[in-house]
């Protein structure tokens, strides 16, 4: 007889700190993939949230992502009804990999829920099947109360060399849950494909089900630093300097290698519903619709005579002829043309752009923001050219630039200046100046939305260079 599952200890721990450098161009560390509409309706995190809506409340959905990140990931959700506000961002003072992350989070919620119950979800799978998870989520949320971990497993489809493996104990077929025997890190072709015909060898989907005390007492146990580090923290907030440092200096590990692997307590339940850890460009094949030539074309693209092949655009026109078993994605500054077989290399160029410090990982030329967003359109020596449009009843917030002025130009709509001690207001094709470090604001009061021309001057011209008085978004 199932036990019944009390609500009030039951939370959603979402890990959302990744950058999905195999999804560039199109991710940025600004806008990494859990933030892209790449299948679905919606962004992969939204979809997250959406799918574990109404199984838990909104308050027990905890979002576990970096510092540098929380505030774009606090926006990016708050398009989300009902009750949005409630759902808890935890901060990492930096990305230390899943075992740091989880065990922040299982901390700031054993402190507030002793007997609570975590389902850990990354942020950026796709999972079509919603009531099927669902319901494996509950058996799964049975075998926690029972001090097991569990995890799920995805039985494979085909020899997959880009994903971990479960091995199950053969005798374990009575119950739903069955004994884990091993963790295996991606194979090559050869194993993979002799997992694929022993039918006791699952792909790792990354979701765990467990007691926050049963993960801490693991924890404890099997990266006792780690465990010492989360017991310095000082309530259920990661400020304290000090503190931040220590955690920052921790030594990076999943919870597979650094727990799991060395647990007797792992078990698995096979899952029942379609998967895919979105984990390159070559990925979209399982999850995405095709054309009867096995293509994917999204966007502003044209083919002929292309197969099994994927063609990603966002404005221009991309036209492709007589493709094989190829990905082309193109955005407004980059444009990636790559081999299936090789979309597991593509974090590979996102470290070459790393190294010859170029913008082209870091940022797309249109960024969002909270107000509303921003075009870069040109930039050069001493000087940046942005389009900027504020969102009806939006403004930025209160500041000043101590290494460059700006020239505005409103192209449409109306806008409120502020600038120093002189509030007035700007049409359509009027313009002002602000000088060097004058405090200044910019603000849509208005019914449509504002679009003003920006032309940046100075010897930098970079996004950092801003002081902050007073911002309506609490942003840092």
């Amino acid at each position: 007889m199932q036990r019944r599952i009390d609500p009030t200890t039951l939370f959603a721990v979402i890990l959302a700190g990744g950058s999905g450098t195999r999804f560039w161009p199109l991710s940025r560390e600004s806008c990494p993939k859990q933030m892209l509409q790449i299948v679905g309706e919606d962004t992969l995190l939204r979809q997250t949230v959406r799918r574990i809506q109404g199984f838990v409340p909104s308050d027990h959905i905890w979002i576990v992502t970096t510092a540098e990140r929380a505030e774009d990931i606090r926006f990016h959700v708050n398009a989300l009804e009902p009750r949005v506000e409630e759902i808890k961002i935890i901060t990492e003072p930096a990305g230390r990999n899943t075992a740091a992350a989880i065990g922040l989070a299982a901390t700031c919620l054993h402190r507030q829920c002793p007997g609570s119950v975590m389902m850990i979800m990354p942020s950026d799978h796709a999972i079509p099947d919603r009531e099927k998870f669902l319901g494996d989520l509950e058996l799964a949320v049975q075998g926690a109360s029972d001090d097991f971990l569990v995890t799920f497993g995805i039985r494979p489809t085909r020899p997959e060399t880009g994903y971990g493996y479960i091995k199950i104990r053969q005798s374990e077929k009575s119950t739903p849950l069955r004994k884990v025997a091993r963790f295996l890190e991606k194979p090559d072709f050869p194993t993979a494909k002799a997992f694929l015909s022993e039918g006791i060898y699952f792909w790792n989907s990354g979701i765990f089900v467990w007691k926050s005390s049963k993960i801490l007492s693991e924890i404890k146990s099997h990266l006792p630093r780690l465990y010492a580090t989360l017991q310095e923290m000082d309530g259920t907030e990661t400020g304290r300097s000090d503190w931040s440092k220590r955690y920052a200096e921790l030594e990076p590990v999943s919870i597979d290698r650094g727990v799991l692997e060395a647990s007797q307590d792992v078990w698995m339940i096979p899952g029942r519903f379609r998967w895919s850890d979105l984990g390159s460009w070559a990925a979209l094949d399982e999850v995405t619709e095709k054309d009867p030539a096995n293509n994917i074309l999204r966007g502003n693209a044209v083919d002929i005579d292309s197969r099994n092949s994927i063609v990603f655009s966002d404005k221009r026109l991309v036209a492709t002829i007589g493709l094989r078993d190829m990905v082309v994605v193109d955005t407004p500054d980059a444009t990636l043309v790559v081999p299936k077989e090789r979309t597991q290399d593509v974090r590979k160029i996102v470290d070459l752009l790393k190294q010859a410090g170029r913008e082209e990982h870091l940022i797309h030329q249109t960024v969002e923001r909270p107000w509303g967003n921003y075009t870069v359109l040109q930039k050069g020596e001493g000087y940046k050219v942005k389009r900027i449009v504020v969102r009806p009843g939006s403004r930025l917030s209160l500041q000043r630039h101590s290494r460059r002025s700006e020239h505005w130009v409103v192209v449409s709509g109306a806008a409120r200046i502020t600038r120093e001690d002189e509030v007035y207001l700007l049409q359509r094709n009027e313009s002002t100046f602000i000088p060097l470090k004058a405090k200044h604001r910019l603000e849509n009061s208005g019914k449509e939305p504002l679009h003003i021309i920006e032309v940046q001057s100075g010897d930098y011209v970079e996004e950092d260079d801003i002081e902050c008085f007073d911002d309506d978004y609490k942003r840092v």
